[in-house]
């Protein structure tokens, strides 16, 4: 099991989450609005959710395997998957449930529209799945 797994796992027996909530550690660039608005999005959406202000996310995307063309402005990392940039909630949500033997879920780059970032849609999500450097789409929404 993962130290963050196993964290969540004591954090919940411990009572100290609502039943079925995640907790969730955001790691993002102290200045970066668009993370900021993210990680409400999660809150909003039910995550436990704590933010660690960094400098060096390469460092954090090396950490958790996530592919250097998978990489988004911000690193999630939640029940011990990583979740890489502005992954739709709804999706996030479906994979958490679906649980895949995976590292993690990523929406590459900072595409307009996407959850937390301005602007307006101009094409669908690509959201991929991503395992020892190798990607696989999961979804288009």
């Amino acid at each position: 099991m993962t130290t963050l797994r196993a964290l969540t796992l004591a954090i919940l027996l411990a009572g100290l989450l609502p039943a079925g909530a995640l907790a969730a550690m955001l790691f993002k660039d102290p200045l970066c609005d668009c993370c900021t608005a993210y990680g409400e999005l999660l809150r909003a959406a039910g995550f436990e959710l704590a933010v660690e202000d960094t400098e060096d996310l390469d460092a954090v995307k090396a950490r958790f395997r996530v592919p250097r063309d998978m990489a988004g402005c911000h690193t999630t990392v939640i029940d011990g998957y990583a979740v890489e940039g502005h992954v739709p909630i709804a999706v996030l949500q479906r994979f958490l449930a679906e649980r895949p033997d995976v590292d993690g879920i990523a929406l590459p780059g900072m595409p307009e529209g996407s959850p937390g970032m301005s602007g307006t849609k101009a094409a669908p999500f690509e959201v991929y799945t991503f395992k020892d450097g190798e990607a696989a789409l999961y979804a288009v929404e």
